[in-house]
């Protein structure tokens, strides 16, 4: 799976966004963004808490906001979600048992 599919994946499973299969990583971007600007308007607490749960870096959050401020504010956010994802996904990929490994090496 390629890193949109899985975004994808993440966005349709964790957000229940709907996602075309084929969408491009820009295409994710702004579904993603058209959600949280939806929040920020309507549910800023619910916002808070998908941060909070998809663990996106506050201090380059607020910072982002701040340097950015002319910028659509969903569409920063939904760029700081994606790449803390990839992050995730990197990381998973990075900490995979190889086949080789023993039982006793396995986690």
């Amino acid at each position: 799976m390629n890193e949109a599919e899985e975004i994808r994946e993440f966005l349709q499973s964790d957000l229940a966004l709907a996602c075309p299969t084929d969408a491009s990583m820009e295409d994710l971007i702004e579904v993603l963004a058209d959600r949280i600007n939806r929040l920020i308007h309507a549910d800023f607490d619910q916002l808070i808490r998908l941060l909070y749960r998809i663990d996106v870096n506050e201090n380059k959050l607020k910072s982002l906001l701040k340097n950015e401020a002319s910028h659509d504010s969903g569409r920063l956010i939904a760029t700081l979600i994606i790449e803390r994802q990839l992050q995730k996904i990197k990381t998973r990929e990075e900490n995979k048992p190889t086949k080789n490994q023993t039982g006793d090496d396995k986690w």
